[in-house]
């Protein structure tokens, strides 16, 4: 899944785009070692930091892994589910409209 990832944060460089991960494993080392390991270029948060009193996922009602969430630039959500072509396909046509709504604002 990381290649995928990496593959669409890289084709989506310098448009309005961003990816951000959660990881569900407590153990902040083995998070740190898989990013640097897998060279993970967005950024990615513990789902519960210690001190925490909820986490990411008990947020977002997040019930199994991985789910995808797009957001659009006014924070709706546009797809939230586990394809992850689903989520790509959502991904582009948001981008593209977005660039769309900004060249004709001369942006």
């Amino acid at each position: 899944m990381y290649d995928h990832e990496r593959s669409l944060v890289n084709e989506m460089k310098n448009r309005p785009f961003a990816l951000v991960g959660v990881n569900s494993d407590k153990n902040l080392e083995k998070i740190r070692a898989i990013v640097k390991k897998k060279n993970l270029i967005w950024r990615s948060f513990q789902n519960s930091p210690k001190g925490s009193k909820v986490s990411i996922s008990q947020t977002w009602a997040v019930k199994g892994w991985p789910t995808i969430v797009v957001i659009d630039e006014n924070m709706r959500i546009r797809y939230r589910g586990h394809n992850g072509n689903m989520a790509i396909t959502k991904v582009k046509e948001l981008v593209k409209q977005l660039e769309a709504k900004n060249d004709s604002k001369g942006l």
